[in-house]
């Protein structure tokens, strides 16, 4: 008897692991892009999403710099219906300057998140979250920004005929100067369409920011592209991959990355 209870118990449990799959709400991943959802993890649901390899690289006259982060992590947890935690950080972190100024590694800030849901927690329809932030000055090596940072982000989403969708997220921080006294606003806005082909989605987005830095204010604008893919026998599981490219002199002249996402 013992022997038939184990396989059915086992079966049981996978059955009831397929049944909360289904109930569970669609698959809502940060990445790929720089827009943020507003969708919430169902109450208990843990997902964690890695960028494998990020690599910025900027080629302006006398400021060739390459950027690259490894295991850029973000782990989320639903605490409600309508309210996630999230954590991120990145576990190791380069910049190489070509002229003389030799390379900085270190590891990057810890940032928490945290995402209350405003309209539709599960990301249908019209969307709208609210998603304050703090970043702990925990980076070595020059990786970070060397204070204490926050902010708010206000992500939104729509669907849109034909299949497509909109997003956007509006967002504003607070830095330290670079002159280590004081801080000032960071303003970022993004807008991106999305649509899906298949187990592929496609999106593209025109990304800004503007920092306010008294002494260093700075301007950067990307058009970035990307696509996703969740294979249909693991529909909790998507790679992405993707290519922004900078659009002023301020900015990346072209940044490429890789990663991948998945949800317990």
């Amino acid at each position: 008897m013992e022997s038939i209870r184990v396989p059915l118990l086992v079966a049981a449990a996978l059955w009831a692991g397929a049944a909360a799959a289904d109930e569970a709400r669609p698959f809502c991943v940060n990445r790929p892009g720089k827009v943020t959802p507003p969708c919430i993890l169902d109450t208990g649901k843990l997902q964690i999403e890695v960028g494998l390899v990020d690599a910025a690289l900027t080629r302006q006259p006398g400021n060739a710099v390459d950027n690259w982060a490894f295991g850029a992590t973000v782990v989320r947890l639903g605490l409600g219906p309508t309210t996630e935690v999230q954590v991120g950080w990145t576990p190791f972190a380069l910049s190489h300057m070509h002229s003389g100024g030799g390379t900085m590694r270190g590891v990057g800030d810890v940032s928490l998140a945290l995402r209350q849901s405003l309209l539709r927690p599960d990301g249908s329809g019209v969307s709208v979250a609210v998603q304050p932030f703090v970043t702990a000055p925990t980076a070595t090596g020059g990786q970070g920004a060397g204070d204490w940072t926050g902010g708010v982000l206000l992500p939104f989403a729509a669907a849109l005929p034909a299949g497509f969708g909109f997003a956007a997220t509006p967002e504003i921080d607070l830095y330290p100067n670079a002159s280590g006294h004081g801080s000032h606003a960071a303003f970022t806005g993004v807008v991106a369409v999305s649509h899906p082909i298949g187990a592929v989605t496609l999106g593209a987005e025109l990304w800004g920011r503007r920092n306010d830095d008294p002494d260093q204010p700075v301007t950067q604008v990307s058009a970035d592209f990307s696509a996703a893919w969740v294979p249909k026998a693991t529909p909790n599981l998507q790679f992405d991959i993707g290519a922004n490219a900078g659009l002023n002199r301020n900015t990346a002249e072209i940044e490429l990355y890789v990663g991948v996402a998945t949800r317990f």
